[in-house]
């Protein structure tokens, strides 16, 4: 495997995507894995050279930015098997004819932003919740299309106003760190939208989002009290950020382990087929993590809402628009 530059202890995609490739070797004992990590962009190509000179019998690259090098790489080598967590050729990561030996893993992350958005407009005490991104491509803004569309549709249901701040989804702009490791960054940025009323704050920036935790936690300490809080993403961040649990309301989830771990176990087994997996509500790709800290704060009647919308989203019958595809 082949890190993006957030590394391999991100707490976010390169961890999980990491933790799904182990999973594959404990499932397997055939199956060795190893991993290097991408310091920046630079390293992409010459880590998966240095893979492909080991004959490697699957090369699983993690994140949209590597869509390029990892596409040159399959046209290069058409017998050797890849794979890339959050990039597809739909989502324009990959941009050329569809080669078959990349087995693309992608998340319809907008249905379970949605159930997001909708828990934090349900309790926000201002009126006011926030999300930024870390880069601004397809696979981090379908996150936040997800969650103000989620908004939407609380207020359209209990006739409140709730605000985004940081996202614009008509118009496909909003607030962006620039990359996926500065936390100081997504302090500062979290520390804005708290002093302008945000008391539910949505990072979609793998450790930068640890920043947002930290302004959150010292939001919390300065008032004395349970004043701001927070969604996580990609991960269950009770799991992969233990210290900030009691900040954290739920999570954000992609299914990468599984989808990891299959991919994997498919190339190991001789069924690796490419093409596109798309992990949604319906099975269990796309899902909001449980409560925890938070599991007798959020009240039973949004908790009965949420369960009816998950449903809904899940069959069609509640429709979820974005501008962000994924297939």
């Amino acid at each position: 495997m082949v890190t993006d530059t957030g590394g391999i202890n991100d707490r976010s995609f390169n961890a999980s995507s990491w933790a799904g490739m182990q999973a594959a070797a404990t499932a397997n004992p055939n199956v060795t894995v190893k991993y290097l990590q991408s310091t920046t962009q630079g390293d992409y190509i010459p880590n998966i050279n240095t893979f492909l000179g080991e004959n490697c019998n699957i090369i699983v690259t993690v994140g949209f930015l590597m869509g390029p090098a990892t596409e040159t790489a399959a046209k290069a080598h058409p017998t050797q098997k890849f794979a890339i967590v959050d990039c597809s050729y739909a989502s324009g990561c990959l941009t050329g004819t569809k080669e078959s030996n990349i087995d693309q893993l992608v998340f319809n992350t907008v249905q379970d932003g949605f159930l997001g958005g909708y828990l934090a407009a349900g309790l926000t005490k201002t009126g006011k919740v926030a999300t930024f991104g870390g880069e601004d491509f397809g696979t981090v803004t379908i996150y936040m299309d997800g969650f103000a569309d989620g908004v939407k549709y609380y207020n359209t249901k209990h006739g409140t106003n709730v605000q985004v701040l940081g996202w614009n989804e008509t118009t496909q702009k909003g607030s962006f760190t620039g990359d996926f490791t500065n936390q100081t960054k997504g302090q500062q940025l979290t520390q804005t939208f708290i002093s302008e009323g945000a008391d539910i704050i949505f990072p979609v920036a793998g450790n930068v989002g640890l920043g947002a935790a930290k302004a959150v936690q010292s939001a919390d300490a300065a008032a004395g009290s349970d004043k701001v809080n927070m969604l996580w993403v990609d991960v269950d961040g009770c799991v992969s950020a233990a210290t900030y649990c009691p900040y954290f309301i739920t999570s954000v989830e992609k299914g990468i382990v599984a989808s990891v771990k299959a991919t994997v176990l498919s190339a190991a087994g001789g069924t690796f087929k490419g093409g596109t997996y798309v992990g949604t509500l319906a099975n269990g790709g796309a899902v909001l993590a449980p409560y925890h800290e938070f599991a007798s704060k959020v009240p039973a009647s949004l908790q009965s809402e949420l369960a009816q919308i998950e449903t809904g989203v899940s069959n069609g019958t509640i429709p979820t628009p974005t501008k962000s595809p994924v297939t």
